[in-house]
């Protein structure tokens, strides 16, 4: 979806700037018709050539308009243009004579700009007219008559030129495909790797909430505590070569709606307060009350890159996160007061896998994809996204252009559920064909009260229960979609699902068509497993006290 939207406004661009050329050559040739005939040297049919000159400038003019008001690639009227400008060029070569041998010159330009611009087929149908045009010019104007040498070598600069560029462009073409093809192998590779290793991961992960409420000693607990923070780390790598291969595919679609910056800010500080604690870092944000339009998901990536990539590089020091005000838009700015970023390295650091770092640094987790992942999900938000670092100082990160709204176009927030018993007698149906993540999370939410039906593909039948929790990929060709459709044609009515997938979200939710299902990615924390549980069993037991119509 997005390489098509890129590819459609590059064509929009290049068909503008090429008409913003093309008028100005036109207007070129204009003053030069009105100097040569200035110095004394007026042009054979001068004044009929200056009016069909004029008549082409304003026709390159009106182009100009038209692709404004009406932008996209059109390709009747690039050839169009083309033939115009050809056939505007061919008269004036053959009723002017020497002094116009000078647009011979613009004539190879247009034929490799619309071969470069529109390809090679573009390039082979220009260069024939190109060569048609000079049989005409020759037929008709004598000096060119005359002069059989520079005819050649005219018709052989237009056929060799245009001819080595169409082999260059053949070859670049290849080279270009190639390219793409290993960059498709490497996303690939990295969406294929991310989730096979998120399933030991969420496993692990689920196992170590277990163990937190195993009455463990407080050395033991330390230990598990450990554990998680290590694990935590591998996740947040995980969630960055999944994002980067969604990134690659050009299939991140936004959803833009409003909401507001303090909530997303807040979420931010929440989920970095316990690595600022780590790494004794204060955290601290300057509230602000604005309404923007975004994608509060994608925005919230960006953003927590940022203060990951602070917390990690600026240890000890205070961070500030603050908003400034810019017109209709806002700007979201992160400070530090860490060691800052040289000079040198301040344009590469939004490169994939650039870190800075000097002979004998300590390590530092990651692998330098987080500021990558901001600049790309910029150009999908249009925010742009500048840093600004000084030595001994501190760095500034600022995510502009974001506009605000009003109050009005603000949607309700779904209601927190706090309760904690809730959860207590929630009859679920637990399917996942890895028997460690079916272990782990049904050993979890036992520990939370829940009655658990495990299942490792899709069951034969189904006792009540109130909540479905699937995998997507269930193997043997079955997926989440089926298992939903196979627990509710079993059980006679809708049941509430929730799925977990170590895939891209948004592919599976393509493949549900469902808007209403929450989709958890691998691994789950379980804070968010037990929100989205919480919110199910309020579900559940308002379809229980719901009164029933007896006949």
């Amino acid at each position: 979806m997005l390489s098509q939207q890129a590819n459609k406004l590059d064509g929009y661009r290049g068909e503008k700037r090429h008409a913003t050329i093309r008028a100005t050559v036109i207007g070129v040739v204009c003053l030069y018709i009105l100097t040569t005939t200035f110095l004394g040297h007026p042009l054979p049919g001068g004044m009929f050539i200056a009016c069909v000159v004029t008549v082409h400038w304003m026709l390159s003019c009106g182009l100009v308009v038209w692709i404004h008001r009406r932008p996209g690639e059109s390709r009747p009227r690039h050839y169009v243009m083309m033939l115009l400008d050809i056939s505007g060029m061919t008269y004036m070569m053959a009723v002017g004579g020497a002094p116009f041998l000078p647009l011979y010159t613009v004539m190879q330009r247009l034929v490799v700009a619309n071969g470069l611009t529109y390809g090679r087929s573009s390039m082979k149908i220009c260069t024939a007219t190109a060569l048609l045009s000079l049989t005409v010019v020759t037929y008709f104007n004598n000096y060119w008559h005359e002069n059989p040498f520079m005819v050649v070598t005219l018709v052989s600069g237009m056929v060799l030129v245009p001819a080595y560029i169409y082999t260059m462009h053949k070859k670049l073409e290849v080279a270009y495909e190639r390219e793409q093809d290993a960059n498709k192998s490497k996303s690939r590779f990295l969406a294929q790797a991310s989730h096979d290793l998120r399933q030991p991961v969420h496993a692990i992960s689920l196992f170590i909430a277990c163990l937190r409420d195993a009455k463990l000693r407080a050395e033991e607990l330390k230990l598990v505590e450990s554990i998680d923070r290590s694990l935590q780390s591998v996740s947040r790598l995980f969630k960055s070569l999944l994002d980067i291969s969604t990134l690659d595919s050009g299939k991140v679609t936004p959803t833009i709606e409003a909401v507001t910056i303090n909530d997303i800010i807040d979420d931010v500080l929440h989920q970095n307060s316990e690595a600022a604690q780590r790494n004794k870092c204060e955290l601290r944000i300057i509230g602000c009350s604005a309404i923007v339009r975004t994608d509060r998901t994608l925005f919230s990536t960006m953003l927590q890159n940022i203060v990951n990539n602070a917390i990690k590089y600026a240890p000890g020091r205070e961070i500030l996160i603050g908003c400034r005000r810019r017109g209709n838009t806002l700007a979201v700015q992160v400070f530090d007061r860490g060691p800052g970023i040289p000079y040198e390295h301040q344009a590469k650091v939004f490169d994939e896998f650039h870190q800075v770092r000097a002979r004998g640094d300590k390590d530092v987790e990651g692998v330098g994809l987080g500021l990558s992942i901001v600049r790309r999900l910029g150009g999908v938000l249009d925010i742009d996204v500048k840093l600004r670092s000084l030595l001994g100082h501190g760095t500034c990160v600022t995510l502009s252009n974001l506009e605000i709204c009003a109050q009005a176009e603000l949607a309700p927030r779904p209601i927190q559920i706090s309760e904690t018993d809730l959860a207590q007698g929630l009859r679920v149906l637990l399917v996942d064909d890895d028997e460690a993540v079916l272990t782990a999370t049904a050993h979890l939410l036992r520990k939370w009260g829940c009655k658990v039906e495990t299942s490792l593909a899709p069951p034969d039948q189904v006792s009540e229960i109130d909540l479905l929790i699937t995998d997507f990929d269930l193997g043997n060709g079955v997926t989440g979609k089926e298992c939903i459709e196979q627990v509710q044609r079993l059980a006679r009515r809708p049941v509430s699902t929730v799925v977990m997938t170590g895939h891209d979200q948004d592919r599976v939710r393509d493949d549900l068509a469902e808007a209403e299902v929450p989709i958890m990615a691998k691994p789950v924390r379980p804070a968010e497993l037990r929100s989205i549980l919480l919110v199910q069993a309020v579900k559940a037991r308002s379809r229980q006290a719901a009164p029933r119509i007896t006949a």
